[in-house]
């Protein structure tokens, strides 16, 4: 393979770490096709992309992409749900400060604050389940009793999302991610997910509940701008799926990660070593985000002696800067929770910076805390190193992780 020519990534990102490392190899700049034919440009280093992120020549509107404004890009692409949704992930300039004011004054740090005796309550109910479930030698899938459920419960109830339409929500969430469903499987997920939730809307409306969607749409601007209908719907997708697919990945990978890390996971259940300092690691070694659809140049761009044609795509590679030598050290391969704190950018950087990021990091810490606490001699029930990942470019994780308590 020519080193013109894109490198193609994997759609179902069997050894995304592997791959990744191979990008970096071939230089900080580095053309690659997407699922479905599609190039963009991969950005391997980490300060580079973290600069481009800030750059005001850096779009995060599809409209400034040439090939979806030239019809080059098929309704049903796997990812095309990341790229046309209606929210402040996809907004620029005033746009995007509007929708981020709207959204930030309904997403209060006094309400996350106040989210911490759910997340401890939901987390001692989930391992309650567990304990029966491990008893006399059992196993179950971490993902399926908790790593899942948790995030799922604290953004529905944050939401105001119903109980009975949940299990639904992940499955669809799930198919939003993945590399791998036909174009008509995509294009029916997000009719029905847009069904779902512009019912959950007007149900909201009809029925004003003191939650985040009820201060959603009531929020408004000093300018008295409040968010459209496709604005409030896609914003409640974006909160949704972020809300409880990265969270569950992020527990997922901090787990495997110290099942594989005997000596690390002493350090954290020992207390020598902070569980926030597990889950930064994480976000760094083993980001829950492989490679992030999408932003786009507005103009040429010379990034690390490569020129970024205008229109052409950046997919943010968050993985790959994640385990970068030149930001983390000689070292940045390896999982160590004692490392100086090092910035990572699973959470992006500048004004699109994740909103949900202190929660996420709460609901992760109050997880594995509990969770090893609970189970201080929980481990694998298979071989880690046949674990089967997520078929996706985005999500990076595995499909199941079967837990067991030694020795019993």
């Amino acid at each position: 393979m020519g080193a013109s020519l894109p490198v193609r990534l994997d759609p179902a990102s069997r050894d995304l770490h592997g791959q990744n490392a191979q990008l970096r190899e071939q230089g900080p700049v580095v053309l690659v096709e997407l699922p479905g034919g599609v190039t963009a440009w991969s950005v391997t280093r980490q300060r580079l992309l973290r600069d481009l992120l800030a750059d005001p020549r850096v779009a995060a509107n599809p409209r400034h992409w040439r090939v979806l404004t030239d019809g080059e890009v098929p309704d049903g692409w796997p990812l095309i749900d990341f790229i046309l949704v209606r929210s402040m992930t996809t907004a620029d300039g005033l746009d995007h400060r509007r929708l981020r004011s709207l959204i930030t004054q309904a997403f209060t740090p006094r309400r996350v604050a106040a989210l911490r005796s759910g997340i401890e309550a939901t987390v001692g109910t989930l391992l309650d389940e567990l304990a029966q479930t491990l008893a006399d030698g059992g196993t179950a899938d971490l993902i399926e009793r908790f790593a899942y459920p948790l995030p799922l419960t604290v953004v529905s109830e944050l939401l105001g999302f119903p109980e009975q339409r949940r299990a639904e929500l992940h499955h669809r969430s799930n198919l939003v991610s993945s590399s791998v469903t036909t174009a008509e499987e995509k294009v029916a997920n997000r009719t029905a997910l847009l069904a779902i939730l512009t019912s959950f809307v007007a149900d909201h409306r009809a029925h004003p509940q003191d939650d985040l969607t009820g201060a959603l749409i009531n929020a408004v601007t000093e300018d008295g701008e409040v968010l459209s209908e496709d604005e409030l719907v896609g914003t409640l997708l974006t909160l949704l799926v972020a809300g409880h697919s990265t969270v569950s990945r992020l527990i997922t990978n901090a787990v495997r990660a110290l099942f594989a890390h005997p000596a690390q996971r002493a350090l954290a259940q020992s207390g020598r070593a902070k569980w926030s300092a597990v889950v930064e690691e994480t976000l760094r070694w083993d980001s829950p985000l492989g490679h992030f659809p999408m932003r786009y140049a507005t103009e040429d761009i010379d990034v690390g002696g490569t020129t970024i044609p205008r229109g052409d795509a950046i997919i943010l590679s968050y993985a790959a800067v994640g385990r970068d030598p030149q930001a983390h050290g000689a070292q940045a391969d390896q999982f160590s929770i004692s490392r100086p704190p090092a910035q990572h950018l699973s959470f992006g950087y500048g004004v699109h910076f994740c909103l949900g990021a202190h929660l996420a990091r709460l609901e992760g810490e109050i997880a594995l805390s509990m969770l090893f606490e609970r189970f201080p001699d929980l481990g694998p029930a298979v071989d880690l190193n046949r674990l089967v990942p997520t078929p996706s470019i985005i999500s990076n994780t595995v499909q199941s992780l079967e837990i067991t308590l030694a020795g019993s």
